[in-house]
């Protein structure tokens, strides 16, 4: 009687090569939640350092495996849907995770968090959705409608020089002021800049 391989094995090998690198990013990204939930418990600057640094190695991994997969034309639908996954994980909710951490845990903070979040979520669908419109008879995009969502890195590298300077918790840079209920870390608005960008529809930047 022939066995059949278990469904997961299945569908591992249906992966390219270029999903294996985009998994790598949202490994990072899972792991810089994880490091960002450590610092909370014990305080330790090197895990909100390492929290940190998980971004750029996130960005690594993405960057390569939108070149392997142009390499060895190996464009799939499965491909694209992991890629926003993983990037919703590292550049939306990992950056949203070391924000709290950092101290952003006021009223208003969360809900700066929460939109930041949103609009990563909001942009990467919209772009899925008019990728191929936007392609045109060339099949390649020419430009974004507002920021990549990884552009997210700048906040986790400002949010590591604070920490590497002791700016977290009550110190965060900005101080902290009490709006009605709620408090708001001025540095906050950061995130709220941040995913105001990656939905606007005027901003266009070139795809390089």
């Amino acid at each position: 009687m022939q066995q059949t391989a278990p469904r997961h094995f299945s569908m591992l090998r249906g992966f390219h090569l270029a999903d294996f690198f985009t998994l790598g990013n949202a490994a990072c990204g899972v792991g810089a939640i994880f490091l960002a939930m450590q610092f909370l418990a014990s305080g330790e600057l090197t895990h909100f350092l390492a929290s940190a640094a998980l971004a750029p190695a996130a960005f690594a991994f993405d960057v390569l495996d939108g070149r392997i997969a142009r390499a060895r034309h190996q464009h799939s639908a499965l491909g694209r849907e992991l890629d926003s996954l993983s990037d919703v994980i590292s550049f939306g909710v990992a950056p949203a995770a070391l924000g709290f951490a950092a101290g952003m845990q006021g009223g208003w903070d969360v809900a700066a968090l929460v939109y930041f979040v949103c609009c990563g979520v909001s942009r990467l669908a919209r772009y899925n959705v008019t990728a191929e419109a936007m392609a045109g008879n060339t099949g390649k995009v020419s430009y974004f409608e507002g920021t990549p969502i990884p552009t997210s890195v700048v906040l986790t590298a400002v949010l590591a020089v604070a920490a590497w300077r002791g700016h977290t918790g009550d110190d965060l840079w900005g101080g902290a002021l009490v709006l009605g209920p709620w408090t708001l870390h001025p540095m906050a608005l950061l995130y709220v800049l941040s995913g105001s960008l990656m939905i606007s529809k005027t901003l266009r930047i070139p795809k390089l």
